[in-house]
């Protein structure tokens, strides 16, 4: 990987992120991506689907989140470097309340997993093909957590599984990816399964 792309080191991934919650200006996506570049997609699957995978109150936002996260997405997989939203989404501002709560319960579990992840296998991810596979597998998983039931918390599985997925890219860690396609194929799984049984349960009344 090219010296300017390590420098991007996901050991500060956290620094940053607090840096951005914390320091002066408003906290938009916009400016999101203006410090992370090309790393926004997956800065961005985080966040986004971070509201769905950890116990933080929705205020009802996560199938627009989910929506969000679909879009880029689909950018990944016809092969854009840099994100594209419309200007009124992009100047969106986070709450306070949103970023105290981001700021405490999500760096905090980033910095657990930058303590215990290391590079493996990082050229898996840096495949030119690796964009649009990632895209693609984040599309699958968001689309999973947006057709969920509401409050059955079956969207958080697959939310869960395109959180570490991202963090997997961001740290070039391949384990951490693949335990995130396979949480969030579990996450899938287990919606179809529910998905039937209320079928078949339905179907036996008529």
């Amino acid at each position: 990987m090219p010296e300017t792309e390590r420098s991007f080191d996901m050991g500060r991934l956290s620094d940053r992120l607090e840096v951005w919650f914390r320091g002066p200006g408003p906290k938009t996506v916009g400016s999101l991506i203006e410090i992370f570049g090309e790393k926004s997609f997956a800065v961005l699957f985080v966040l986004l689907l971070a509201v769905p995978a950890l116990p933080l109150p929705t205020g009802g936002v996560t199938h627009v989140f989910e929506l969000i996260a679909m879009l880029l997405a689909l950018e990944l997989i016809i092969g854009r470097r840099t994100v594209w939203l419309p200007e009124r989404w992009q100047r969106r501002e986070m709450g306070a309340a949103e970023q105290e709560r981001f700021s405490r319960t999500l760096l905090k579990w980033i910095r657990w997993l930058e303590r215990h992840s290391r590079p493996r296998l990082g050229f898996l991810l840096n495949h030119r093909l690796s964009g649009s596979v990632f895209g693609l597998l984040v599309l699958l998983l968001s689309l999973t957590a947006f057709l969920a039931p509401p409050f059955t918390g079956l969207d958080t599985v697959p939310s869960l599984g395109v959180v570490l997925l991202s963090l997997g890219v961001l740290l070039d860690d391949s384990l951490l990816a693949l335990v995130g396609v396979v949480i969030g194929a579990a996450g899938l799984l287990l919606l179809l399964i529910l998905g039937k049984a209320a079928y078949s349960g339905l179907e036996s009344l008529f």
